[in-house]
């Protein structure tokens, strides 16, 4: 949680310890004080979720952040399997050429070998045993890059739902000292924004991204 936010949550307290010892004057509690402590349950709350976001957020942060170096690993192995099977393949076609002018006895050994060759070059190209042919690397790459654009979103989810709930939490804060009704009103309406950006984050991250909105 942010200092300024912890500051104004400190205040606040401050505000209402007064109210309490410099306004009961023995009548009862006043309406004001009730209503402050109402708030005061609605900061707490707002803070609780607050830290939660931060807490998810920085997770998917850090997930995000694993995943993409996969990927890129990922397609650094098929970068250097695609290099490997270019040259083999090259060689293997020379060798084939060669032997189309070579002596019988060398050209088998030559054919042979050039047929070796090949057959690495398409072991290159996919090994379900291995997993580690073009296919299965390419296939594994894009699904780290899934992986990492997921928890990315997620974590853009967290920050908007973290960023109303501080709003949020300074606009209670402010309705405790002025005494608008409306600041809570408001506050409580960021804090459902910042639920409902946590609920995409988690269960359904891509929508918003879907619709063109973020």
């Amino acid at each position: 949680m942010s200092h300024g936010v912890h500051a104004v949550q400190h205040e606040v307290e401050h505000h209402i310890e007064h109210e309490e010892h410099g306004h009961g004057g023995g009548r009862g509690k006043p309406v004001g004080e009730r209503g402050n402590k109402k708030i005061a349950l609605l900061i707490s709350v707002m803070a609780l979720l607050l830290a939660l976001a931060e807490m998810f957020g920085k997770s998917a942060q850090t997930e995000g952040i694993s995943f993409n170096i996969k990927a890129s690993d990922s397609w650094n192995f098929f970068q250097a399997k695609t290099i490997r099977q270019t040259t083999l393949r090259t060689a293997a076609q020379a060798l084939a050429l060669e032997a189309a002018t070579a002596p019988d006895q060398a050209r088998a050994a030559l054919l042979k070998q050039a047929d070796d060759w090949m057959n690495t070059v398409a072991r290159y190209e996919s090994d379900p045993v291995e997993k580690d042919g073009r296919k299965e690397l390419r296939a594994q790459a894009e699904a780290y890059e899934h992986q990492r654009d997921t928890q990315l979103a997620r974590y853009h989810h967290y920050e908007f739902a973290s960023a109303a709930y501080q709003i949020g939490i300074v606009l209670a804060s402010a309705a405790v000292i002025t005494a608008i009704m409306a600041l809570v009103y408001a506050a409580i309406g960021l804090g459902v924004i910042g639920l409902a950006f946590m609920a995409l984050g988690f269960f359904n991250p891509h929508y918003l991204h879907s619709l063109h909105l973020i």
